[in-house]
């Protein structure tokens, strides 16, 4: 038997969230993105070996993980105020004292949940234009293999990439479902 629970957030409850975010930002200002990095692969691997992990905390593991391939992809090159909100994101994600303290049991990571599908949400475009920057690169090297001149392959890749990036920008723009970076 499952459970589905569905609450709404109103502004003063998103207000908790911006404010937490707000200090991670300014965190993220003063820390070595390396170092974010590597302290968020830790806490995913911390959480990893306490499985089994309550469903909610699992099915959002992958999300955190793609949002942290897509930061790392020099290829992409995501652009400044996107990569500062996903250290940010990373940053507050990786403190185990946040709204709620991430050693309490079963509850413990439902702010950093929120948190993600928060996140997640905002940045549903540039999610989507990396998807598809990921599937024109693996479907130009499957065509091409080794036979191309490297800099034919990084002048086609930065056009999509450029086109992907206006794309991207444009959509967000249009559509601020929900915005936690007021």
């Amino acid at each position: 038997m499952s459970l589905k629970l569905s609450f709404e957030l109103s502004d003063r409850d998103l207000g908790y969230f911006r404010e937490a975010l707000k200090q991670s930002r300014e965190a993220v200002r003063d820390a070595e993105e390396a170092e974010i990095i590597d302290a968020i692969r830790q806490v995913l691997d911390e959480i990893r070996a306490n499985e089994p992990l309550p469903d909610f905390v699992a099915t959002r593991i992958p999300e955190l993980e793609s949002l942290l391939q897509m930061l790392n992809d020099s290829e992409w090159q995501l652009p400044a105020q996107a990569r500062e909100r996903l250290l940010a994101t990373f940053v507050y994600f990786a403190d185990p004292e946040d709204i709620l303290p991430d050693d309490i049991p079963v509850i413990g990571y439902l702010d950093d949940v929120i948190i993600i599908e928060l996140i997640a949400l905002e940045m549903a475009h540039v999610r989507e234009a990396y998807t598809d920057f990921c599937d024109y690169r693996d479907a130009f090297d499957r065509e091409h293999g080794n036979d191309i001149d490297a800099a034919v392959r990084r002048d086609r890749l930065d056009r999509r990439r450029q086109k992907l990036h206006q794309r991207m920008h444009r959509r967000t723009q249009k559509d601020r479902r929900i915005s936690l970076w007021r």
